[in-house]
């Protein structure tokens, strides 16, 4: 190897900290291409290893993120504002292919707090189009469907329309609610078979809507924990979704809920696929350094011998760097893309983002393991001992 004499003695008192810096960055970069284009097999199959295992790790990160804001919209639409949410004894799901929340059973029978009002919700699938919720509420204006954006493109309507219901025509409104949903009046859903559904409580303006008042008038048990399910036998369960006075006050139900969601996706087992790829390109990121490390004795013990001890490091951490930058922003690509055709619904670009914010905290650990541990327990040797054949 050939050491160029600007590489090896100071640089003069003329040339600024900056400008210096920025060319040994330059020369780095170059020695590690260079390095790159000699073993273009050994980076591919690197690079096409680490991308495959961040990809797995960004899918199951983006449909778990994208889960938790379809969640979220979902239950602020079904919940409307209202500080208590009355839930069937089949409790409450999110159904991914509308983006909605549904019921396993009718609404629970209850008499609120005197003074209170009670909305009814029920919902059911289109019959014609069942990747599209039919909404029946109280509060719905008479002779009117109110259809989101998702729920328009889905059933070809614009604004204005005329919509064919078993209980007769309603007119076209396009809403901002999220999901592929109608939003039509409780009769004209019941006449459609929608039976399924929760109730929603509010309190007059002078009233302080104490859990207790509403757990004695309705005989249900109030949690503002979206975790618990109504027991085996209850009738229901009503949520608090306001802030609670607990310890975890600070926490809205919103976001105990997408928390919830998320736990479900990452310990189902599309989970456990993600950790199990992530883990095998881990390993695959520290058997091809490893090796590249040790095929590359003779070389790094040149260097050593002529006290560029600190130079070799630093040329092998700039190629790993090199590589990892290459197979994330691969593998954050990849898996963006996966979700997008395969699961649609879950993806956003704020999941995909969020998704990828979290894969690239696991890359300072493999940069450590894979590339700076090797190659620093090489450099502990004596540069004779790497300047010798090795079995």
């Amino acid at each position: 190897m050939t050491i160029q004499a600007d590489e090896i003695l100071v640089a003069p008192a003329a040339v600024e900290p900056l400008e210096a810096a920025t060319g040994s960055s330059r020369r780095l970069l170059s020695f590690a291409l260079a390095n790159v284009r000699r073993r273009p097999e050994r980076a591919v199959l690197a690079v096409a290893g680490i991308a495959l295992a961040i990809s797995a790790a960004v899918v199951m990160r983006t449909i778990a993120s994208g889960y938790q804001v379809l969640g979220v919209d979902a239950v602020t639409d079904a919940v409307g504002g209202a500080p208590y949410w009355a839930v069937p004894a089949g409790g409450i799901t999110v159904d991914p292919a509308t983006g909605v929340i549904t019921a396993d059973a009718p609404p629970p029978e209850l008499n609120a707090p005197t003074g209170w009002t009670t909305e009814r919700t029920v919902i059911t699938t289109m019959t014609d189009h069942p990747n599209v919720a039919l909404v029946g509420r109280t509060a719905a204006a008479e002779g009117t469907a109110l259809v989101s954006a998702e729920g328009a493109r889905r059933l070809g309507l614009a604004d204005g329309a005329t919509l064919d219901l078993p209980g007769g025509p309603l007119t076209v409104r396009l809403s901002s609610e999220t999901g592929a949903r109608v939003t039509v009046p409780l009769e004209a859903a019941e006449a459609a078979g929608a039976v399924n559904g929760w109730l929603t409580l509010r309190a007059p303006p002078d009233d302080p809507a104490a859990p207790s008042t509403v757990a004695e008038a309705t005989g249900l048990v109030v949690t503002s924990d979206p975790a618990v399910q109504p027991a085996a036998g209850a009738p229901g369960l009503v949520y608090s979704t306001q802030r609670s006075t607990d310890r975890l006050g600070f926490i809205s139900f919103d976001q105990k809920f997408a928390a919830l969601l998320g736990s479900k996706v990452s310990s189902s087992f599309l989970g456990l696929i993600s950790t199990v790829a992530l883990a095998l390109g881990f390993v695959i990121a520290v058997s091809t350094f490893v090796a590249s490390v040790q095929e590359r004795r003779r070389e790094f013990g040149i260097m050593a011998s002529i006290g560029l001890t600190d130079e070799v490091l630093y040329f092998f951490l700039v190629e790993s760097l090199l590589l990892f930058v290459i197979a994330y922003v691969t593998g954050t690509l990849l898996g963006g893309a996966i979700v997008a055709f395969a699961a649609n619904s879950f993806f956003s670009l704020r999941a995909w983002l969020e998704a990828a914010g979290l894969v690239a905290m696991y890359l300072p650990a493999l940069g450590i393991v894979a590339a700076l541990i090797p190659v620093h327990r090489l450099l502990q040797q004596r540069p004779v001992s790497l300047l010798a054949d090795h079995p």
